[in-house]
């Protein structure tokens, strides 16, 4: 899969270092990755839920941070839709047109 926005991730692991590790590696995960459907997702990230409008959330660090990822199947297109902390992912309205 393509990611893209990568640069979300770098600018929230600069301000939560303890998340960079988890967050590369969900990165490097999904580069490699061939998803195309959401079983396949289930398959690299046990905990990923679909919420709808082809967007998907994936528990990152135990829960602690959660990721967004907007994700194309036949493009093979992963858009990082939003990354945060739990806290922050909480106050979404609207998950599904994030």
């Amino acid at each position: 899969m393509r990611v893209i926005a990568k640069k979300a991730l770098v600018q929230f692991y600069t301000e939560h270092s303890d998340a960079k590790t988890a967050l590369e590696d969900w990165f490097e995960r999904t580069e490699d990755a061939e998803w195309k459907m959401f079983a396949h997702i289930k398959k690299t990230f046990h905990s990923v839920d679909s919420v709808g409008n082809n967007r998907y959330v994936f528990n990152i660090k135990g829960n602690r941070f959660r990721l967004v990822a907007l994700v194309l199947f036949k493009n093979k297109m992963v858009y990082i839709r939003f990354v945060g902390t739990h806290q922050e992912y909480e106050r979404i309205q609207d998950i599904k047109n994030i």
